[in-house]
């Protein structure tokens, strides 16, 4: 399914500000949250839309590549992959863990109390693109992509070297906050620590206490044969580095099929469209066809109607799980000359003569048909 435009998801205009971007992200976000949808698939779908739209117009080098070239100007850029996300995880990731936990309550729902310790890092999406060869034979494949990786200067801690964190003033240490007392009392992740219970009084000047600089990765993938357009092609371990130790996340390679020139896929079979002309398709004969292994030989029979599908057995693609190959159909439609010298016309015309009588009897059952219900006007 094609992506939505990032503009129409958050309801903004291409001239729209930093602080309209976030008001709108916010909006929708309170929307679709799943403390107020419980259950509802569909708005956390679109609460994860709104996110991977703010990820991407938040960030001015992102959005600036987006203006230019749209979807395709991210590709290789590293871009989180909210589908497989935790709805915290993206709460922590635009620093919104204590607006919504001050909205829908800190103390209630799955989303509310986030614990500070290790955690897995965030996946990561980009796209392959992929020929029909490609996807016939297999394939292996230089992916090059940006990802947020440790700094090499502080070791991910953030904190100048020599330096080590502080006590959160606000949690006191504790991750958490509570508002409110007795039975209604409400906890929520610290807002200033995030819910480490730490603070970076001295931050690290390369990466500016984030622990995080852009870095860029290549990595060779193999592709198998079959694969589909928009599948996913799993690289573990190649997303982002976890929080506190945590593991790193997985990186996903979704599958861009290139346009052939003659082929078209349907499921495992392969499909041409093949002119030929009319004396071709009344006497038959023989033709070259395209196919993912070159030309093929094709026996055209006499009589050939337009839109006639012919079968080559084996010439489609395999099936990524049997591995079945299927068919090559190929479809024939019929081209009307559009220019003819005199003795074509000729021959023609004296083929016209007899048409309506030995050649084409429904032709003509169908004009008598006509001159009866018309009349001869």
């Amino acid at each position: 399914m094609a992506k939505r435009d990032y503009y129409e998801v958050l309801g903004v205009g291409k001239t729209a500000s930093a602080d309209d971007i976030k008001r709108a992200y916010r909006r929708l976000a309170m929307k679709y949250h799943p403390d107020k949808n419980p259950d509802d698939k569909e708005a956390e779908a679109k609460f994860k839309e709104c996110a991977e739209a703010y990820e991407v117009l938040s960030d001015a080098n992102k959005r600036q590549r987006y203006d230019q070239f749209g979807h395709e100007g991210l590709r290789g850029s590293g871009m989180h992959d909210f589908s497989r996300m935790n709805v915290e995880d993206i709460f922590s990731m635009f620093g919104l863990d204590d607006f919504f936990g001050g909205i829908f309550g800190g103390g209630r729902g799955r989303h509310s109390t986030r614990r500070a310790g290790p955690a897995r890092g965030y996946d990561l999406e980009t796209t392959v693109e992929l020929s029909l060869n490609d996807i016939a034979n297999g394939a292996e494949k230089t992916i090059e992509f940006t990802r947020q990786d440790l700094c090499g200067e502080c070791g991910g801690s953030g904190c100048a070297k020599g330096s080590r964190p502080g006590q959160c003033p606000t949690c006191r240490g504790s991750g958490q906050v509570a508002r409110g007392g007795g039975l209604f009392q409400m906890v929520s992740t610290c807002g200033q620590c995030g819910g480490s219970g730490q603070i970076i009084t001295n931050p690290c000047k390369k990466c500016k206490g984030t622990g995080r600089v852009p870095k860029k990765r290549t990595v060779n993938i193999k592709i198998p044969a079959g694969v589909h357009e928009g599948q996913g092609i799993r690289v573990a371990n190649e997303g982002e580095p976890g929080r506190m130790g945590g593991p790193k996340g997985d990186l996903y390679c979704y599958v861009r099929v290139k346009p052939h020139e003659f082929l078209q896929r349907d499921g495992n079979d392969l499909i041409a469209v093949v002119p030929i002309s009319y004396t071709q398709a009344a006497l038959g004969t023989t033709i070259d066809v395209p196919s993912i292994n070159g030309k093929k030989a094709l026996k055209i029979p006499a009589g050939t109607q337009y839109g006639s599908i012919f079968r080559i057995k084996g010439q489609g693609l395999p099936d990524v799980r049997t591995h079945r190959t299927g068919d090559q159909l190929v479809q024939i439609i019929i081209e009307t000359p559009t220019k003819l010298n005199k003795s074509q016309q000729d021959l023609l015309r004296e083929f016209a003569k007899t048409e309506n009588k030995h050649v084409s009897p429904k032709s003509a059952s169908f004009f008598e048909k006509l001159k009866q219900h018309f009349g001869n006007n």
